[in-house]
């Protein structure tokens, strides 16, 4: 017998040998939202043996008990949650914001207004390969109509949104 053939016949045998016990687990128990594989352990506090599938429990890290940093003496931050901003400042911020909110309802009020003249009451004029092909069109009314929805809910939105902020509204009502 040459070596080749001895080889040939020795890996499957340290296959069969090694195989198994490398693919042996443990029983493991739970107990509530701890997992044991020591029986006595798990006896005593009634835990459940877990069966069908591998459990992998990975130890997260413990936050360090040191204090938080402080910001410099005099310094003050206004994007930290435990302190205010002065008046001015919010009168100011809710003056951009309201600014920003009557540009997005104009936009959206003329998008609505484009979107009416383009659905002209549910019949749109039909374009290039719809006039051959009926389900297109179908398809493109149904999807004008769903924008025409999607719009008038995002005008009512930022309606909302202008209402939290208090205050006479500059921007026109939709029709």
């Amino acid at each position: 017998m040459n070596l080749l053939q001895l080889i040939s016949l020795l890996i499957p045998v340290a296959a069969g040998v090694f195989v198994p016990t490398s693919f042996a687990q443990e029983r493991i128990y739970r107990c509530g939202n701890e997992y044991t594989n020591t029986v006595p352990d798990a006896k005593t506090k009634g835990c459940k043996l877990m069966e069908g599938g591998n459990v992998t429990v990975v130890q997260g890290t413990r936050p360090s008990a040191s204090k938080p940093k402080s910001p410099a003496a005099g310094v003050q931050t206004a994007s930290a949650p435990d302190q205010r901003v002065n008046g001015a400042d919010q009168r100011s911020r809710d003056s951009d914001s309201r600014q920003i909110l009557e540009l997005e309802l104009k936009k959206a009020q003329a998008r609505q207004e484009e979107l009416l003249r383009e659905y002209n009451n549910g019949e749109p004029e039909k374009q290039g390969s719809e006039a051959r092909n009926y389900q297109k069109y179908l398809d493109r009314v149904a999807e004008l109509k769903a924008s025409l929805a999607r719009n008038e809910s995002d005008i009512a939105g930022i309606r909302r949104e202008l209402g939290r902020l208090g205050g006479p509204s500059t921007a026109p009502a939709a029709k």
